[in-house]
C-alpha cells in the first residue's frame, strides 16, 4: 500500500475542519487513503506549522483559506511559495472562481478549490497537486480565459495583490483603522491605497465601491 497523501488544512472554522476531514477520511469515495496531518486555524500557524513539519518533507498538501486571521490566505500562499517552492497549496474558499481563481493561480497555487465543491471534487483535486499537477475546475478554467480576454486588466482585475485585499475588506465594511490593524499599515497607506482602489474600479465612494463589488462578484 502507497504512503497516505498528507495534508495540513489552514481554515479558522473548527466546523469546516471537522467537514472537510470526514471527506477526506472517507475511503468508500474510491480515493486512496488521505491522512490530515495537521491543523491551522491562522495565517502565521499555517507557516508555523509547515516549518515544524519539514516543509514537503512532512506534508504532501496545503489545504488553505484565503480569509485567514493573521494573515489572510494569499500572503501566506506566497510566503509558502518562496519557502517551500515544490510544496503544493490548494486554495479553499466561499468567494468565486471569477475574481479570486486567477489570482490565487497567478501568486502560485496548484489549484482553487470552492468550499460548496462537492465531496469527490475535493478529493480528486488533492490527489492530483499532490501527484505534481494542477486542479482547474470548470469555472476556473472560464475565470481564466476571461482573464486573457479583451476585458482583462480591468476593474478588480487590475489591482495589486495589497490593493486587492484592502479592496476585500472595504467592501465588506471594514474601516481604514480597521484594514490598517488588520493588515499591519499606517492608516494614511490605507487611504492611498482606497483612492487607487477608487479609480482604477470607477468607484466614487465606498458605497460605489461595494456595488462594483457585488455586481462583479468580487467580494463577498
Amino acid at each position: 500500500m502507497s504512503r497516505p497523501i498528507r495534508v495540513l488544512l489552514g481554515d479558522d472554522h473548527r466546523i469546516v475542519r471537522e467537514g472537510l476531514k470526514q471527506v477526506l477520511g472517507d475511503i468508500s469515495n474510491g480515493a486512496p487513503e488521505i491522512v490530515v496531518e495537521a491543523e491551522a486555524q491562522t495565517g502565521p500557524e499555517v507557516l508555523d506549522t509547515v516549518a515544524a513539519l519539514g516543509g514537503a518533507e512532512g506534508i504532501d498538501v496545503v489545504l488553505l483559506d484565503i480569509a485567514l486571521p493573521g494573515r489572510d490566505g494569499l500572503d501566506v500562499l506566497q510566503a509558502l511559495r518562496k519557502a517551500w517552492p515544490a510544496l503544493p497549496v490548494l486554495m479553499l474558499s466561499t468567494y468565486p472562481e471569477s475574481q479570486y481563481a486567477v489570482r490565487c493561480i497567478r501568486l502560485g497555487a496548484s489549484g482553487y478549490l470552492n468550499k460548496s465543491a462537492d465531496a469527490d471534487d475535493m478529493v480528486g483535486a488533492v490527489r492530483k497537486v499532490a501527484a505534481g499537477g494542477r486542479y482547474v475546475s470548470a469555472a476556473t478554467a472560464e475565470a481564466l480565459a476571461a482573464a486573457v480576454g479583451p476585458a482583462a486588466g480591468q476593474g478588480a482585475e487590475a489591482l495589486s495583490h495589497r490593493e486587492h485585499q484592502v479592496f476585500r475588506l472595504l467592501t465588506t465594511g471594514h474601516s481604514v483603522g480597521e484594514i490598517g490593524a488588520q493588515l499591519g499599515l499606517a492608516p494614511n497607506t490605507v487611504s492611498t491605497y482606497r483612492a487607487r482602489i477608487l479609480e482604477k474600479t470607477g468607484a466614487r465612494n465606498d458605497v460605489e465601491l461595494a456595488l462594483f463589488a457585488e455586481r462583479h462578484g468580487a467580494a463577498r
